[in-house]
C-alpha cells in the first residue's frame, strides 16, 4: 500500500469533543498514512482544531445536508464522494453495525476490498482480523486500489504519534440522488442517563451473565464503586434481565477496557469476541471448568453474589481509610 493518504469517517462528534473510541480510529488509520476526516455533521473551529491536534491534515463534511435524518445509504453515499475528490489509499470505519454497513456499500461503490473485524493495521495495508468469534486471528490484504476497513475498538492504541497540524476544512456536497428512496428516521427516543460511563468508552467494565439469574444489584454495585460501566452477555440480554444496549460479543458491543470484570459469564467465544481485547480479564464462576478461566488473568471461583459485594465493601474501606 502506498503512503497516499487514508480518509478516516467519524459520525457526530458530542459536545465535548472526541470520544475515545473516535480518536483510537484516527490512529488507528494514522498507521497506514497521512489522515484526512470524513466527518458526517458539523466542524466547529475547537472539533477542527482538535482533529489538528491527532495530525488530521483535511476535514471533509456534508455542508447543511442532515445525514443523521436518514440511515446509511445517503452517508455511504457521500463517502463515496469524498473518496473521488481524497483519492485515498484506504478508507477506515469503526466495526459498527453501521460501520460494517457502509463499508459493504463502498466496496460495491467503489469496487474495493473490504475487511471487517480488524483488530490491528500495519503500514503495509496487512490488516490482522479476529475470525470465528475470535478464536483465530488471521492476515489479510485488499488488492484494490483502495481498500476499505471496519475496526474493533482499541486497534489504535500504540500508533505512532505525529506532529500537529492545521487542518483544513472542504465541503463536499451530498449527491443529489442519495435521499431518494432512502428510508427516513421519523423520531428519536434519548436514553435515560445512568451516570455511568458509556460501555464502548469505558475505561472499566463489570459484565453479568447467566450467573446473576436476573439479579444485577451485584454487578451495579461493584461498577458504582469502581465508575465502570455495566455490560452483559447475550443469555442476560435475551433473557430480558438487562437491555440489549449492554450486550457485549459477537452480536454486541465490542470493548476494550483496561479492566474487564466477568461475573456469572460462561466464557463462550461469542463473548470472547467482545472482550478480547481488555487489558486486563478477572472472572468470577462458581464453576471451576468455566471456560471463562481460560481467558482470564485472574480467576476467582466463587458465588457472585458473595464475591462481588465484598469486593465492592473492601474497595470502599480502602477509599475511606
Amino acid at each position: 500500500m502506498t503512503a497516499s493518504s487514508v480518509l478516516v469517517c467519524l459520525e457526530t462528534v458530542p459536545e465535548g469533543g472526541l470520544r475515545r473510541a473516535q480518536t483510537e480510529l484516527v490512529a488507528a488509520g494514522r498507521v497506514l498514512g497521512p489522515v484526512s476526516v470524513a466527518l458526517a455533521g458539523p466542524a466547529p473551529d475547537a472539533l477542527v482544531g482538535e482533529l489538528g491536534e491527532l495530525g488530521v491534515g483535511t476535514v471533509y463534511t456534508p455542508g447543511d445536508a442532515d445525514l443523521s435524518s436518514h440511515l446509511v445509504a445517503p452517508k455511504a453515499a457521500w463517502i463515496a464522494a469524498v473518496v473521488a475528490a481524497d483519492q485515498p489509499s484506504a478508507v477506515v470505519l469503526d466495526n459498527s453495525f453501521e460501520g460494517k454497513e457502509i463499508a459493504a456499500r463502498l466496496g460495491v461503490k467503489l469496487d474495493a476490498g473490504v475487511v471487517t473485524d480488524v483488530v490491528a493495521l500495519e503500514p503495509d495495508g496487512t490488516a490482522h482480523k479476529s475470525v470465528l468469534a475470535g478464536s483465530y486471528e488471521v492476515h489479510a490484504r485488499a488488492t484494490s486500489a483502495t481498500a476499505v476497513f471496519t475496526v474493533k475498538a482499541g486497534a489504535g492504541e500504540g500508533a505512532p504519534a505525529t506532529a500537529a497540524t492545521t487542518a483544513a476544512v472542504k465541503t463536499i456536497e451530498v449527491p443529489a440522488d442519495a435521499f431518494e428512496r432512502a428510508a427516513r428516521v421519523t423520531s428519536r427516543t434519548e436514553r435515560p442517563k445512568s451516570g455511568r460511563p458509556d460501555l464502548a468508552e469505558a475505561s472499566i467494565v463489570v459484565a453479568g451473565g447467566r450467573g446473576t439469574d436476573g439479579d444485577f444489584g451485584p454487578i451495579e454495585e461493584l461498577a458504582d464503586v469502581l465508575g465502570a460501566a455495566v455490560g452483559a452477555s447475550r443469555a442476560a440480554t435475551d433473557a430480558g434481565w438487562i437491555g440489549h444496549d449492554f450486550q457485549v460479543g459477537q452480536t454486541g458491543k465490542t470493548v476494550s477496557p483496561q479492566l474487564y470484570i466477568s461475573a456469572g459469564i460462561s466464557g463462550a467465544i461469542q463473548q470472547k469476541a467482545g472482550m478480547q481485547t481488555s487489558k486486563v480479564i478477572v472472572a468470577v464462576n462458581s464453576d471451576p471448568e468455566s471456560p471463562v478461566f481460560e481467558i482470564a488473568d485472574f480467576g476467582v471461583v466463587g458465588d457472585l453474589f458473595k464475591v462481588l459485594p465484598q469486593a465492592a465493601e473492601e474497595i470502599k474501606r480502602r477509599r475511606e481509610s
